[in-house]
């Protein structure tokens, strides 16, 4: 059986394809052992083959085995994929993070619901007759004071008052109960 020192010698394709061989294994089992990860493993030892592979003409072995010099390449090897991984890793922390874009879908759908159930109200506020529905609309949904609608109506603010009343008894039996919460907005007196 040939040595390593002499596989290493003849410096041939075919004489490095059997120190590969021979111990591709330990060196796969060292990488593994060192990263805990098979896939880096497998990147590892080719990097480590192929270091030796270049370097065969510039190293000479003090021993027979080619092993012990094959895993100190490796993990130097492995400490150098280290190093420009923690590189990588903090040129990545000086780069500032993007503002988190909020979903919006909740909010479409919301608004697709909101618009949904407006068109439902406004279908039974257009079912009231016109003196209701102008006080709905200055008093429940813009605001409005009754006394200020009075003065815009030209009526007194007990009637505004009376309208408002009769316009949300009328509309809560049309409307399900949810849709009377669109329709009690805060009063100003």
């Amino acid at each position: 059986m040939t040595t390593d020192s002499e596989l290493w010698a003849a410096g041939s394709g075919a004489a490095f394809a059997v120190l590969f061989d021979r111990h591709a294994k330990a060196v796969y089992n060292h990488c593994f052992r060192l990263t805990a990860s098979w896939a880096a493993a497998e990147d590892h030892t080719q990097s480590t083959f192929l270091l030796a592979w270049r370097k065969r003409d510039q190293v000479v072995l003090q021993r027979d085995s080619v092993l012990p010099w094959l895993l100190a390449v490796a993990t130097n090897v492995v400490r150098a994929d280290r190093r420009s991984l923690a590189r990588r890793l903090r040129l990545a922390a000086r780069v500032p993070a993007d503002d988190p874009v909020p979903d919006h879908a909740d909010d479409v759908a919301g608004r697709i619901d909101d618009q949904r159930r407006m068109a439902e109200v406004a279908t039974a506020v257009a079912k009231l007759p016109r003196a209701q529905r102008e006080a709905v609309a200055l008093c429940l949904w813009s605001g409005v004071s009754y006394a200020d609608a009075a003065a815009v109506l030209g009526i007194a603010e007990g009637s505004v008052r009376a309208r408002v009343s009769k316009a949300r008894a009328r509309l809560g039996r049309l409307l399900a109960a949810p849709a009377v919460s669109v329709l009690a907005t805060e009063e100003t007196a």
